[in-house]
């Protein structure tokens, strides 16, 4: 009988994104001799994320709140929006610290193929903040794939009628790497986004 219930929690482990037999069989012998209050405090933050997450009203990121803690942070530069595909994109552009405006979240990306198509996504309502918000700036920050670069493109002519500047993340050589190892199209990018020193 414990076998069983071992079992399906490794059945249940299994059907996360990444985690395959074996890490989910470690995961489920980690919880099972986890303190059990530990083992509570996830269950119960598990819970909590599916009872409670929602998204925020105004750019759609992940919260708890009608309005997110970003979006209602009044340091924040309201005149700069950052546009990305998906709400844990935002984590890694924070992780960065760099950017301290505001974000809007599309929930995707135009894929005719996988029937993604501009009506499914957030940018009619990116529309109206730019319209109605004062915005002086969108930087568009989705993937630089060619799912992203549609998505990017088709914003961009979307928010013509805005007069508003309409910039694109810089992508190409990462830090610490060599030229030579670059493949060409990586390499491109990096040559088309040179700044001047």
């Amino acid at each position: 009988m414990a076998l069983g219930i071992i079992e399906n929690l490794i059945n249940e482990l299994t059907k996360l994104p990444g985690i395959g037999r074996k890490t989910a069989q470690r995961l489920a012998f980690f919880i099972l001799t986890m303190p059990e209050e530990s083992a509570k405090d996830l269950a119960k933050a598990i819970n909590d994320v599916k009872e409670r997450a929602r998204f925020c009203s105004r750019c759609f990121n992940i919260t708890d709140s009608e309005i997110c803690s970003i979006c209602s942070d009044k340091s924040r530069d309201r005149t700069r929006i950052c546009v990305v595909e998906e709400p844990s994109n935002i984590l890694v552009v924070e992780r960065a610290r760099t950017f301290n405006g505001l974000y809007h979240v599309l929930l995707g990306a135009i894929s005719p193929i996988d029937g993604m198509t501009p009506d499914k996504l957030k940018i009619a309502e990116l529309a109206e903040r730019v319209k109605s918000d004062s915005i002086s700036e969108v930087i568009l920050a989705t993937n630089p794939n060619t799912k992203g670069e549609m998505t990017a493109q088709y914003i961009k002519d979307a928010l013509k009628p805005f007069n508003v500047k309409v910039t694109r993340i810089a992508y190409g050589l990462p830090i610490g790497s060599d030229i030579e190892f670059a493949d060409e199209v990586t390499l491109s990018k990096a040559l088309e986004g040179r700044r001047e020193m």
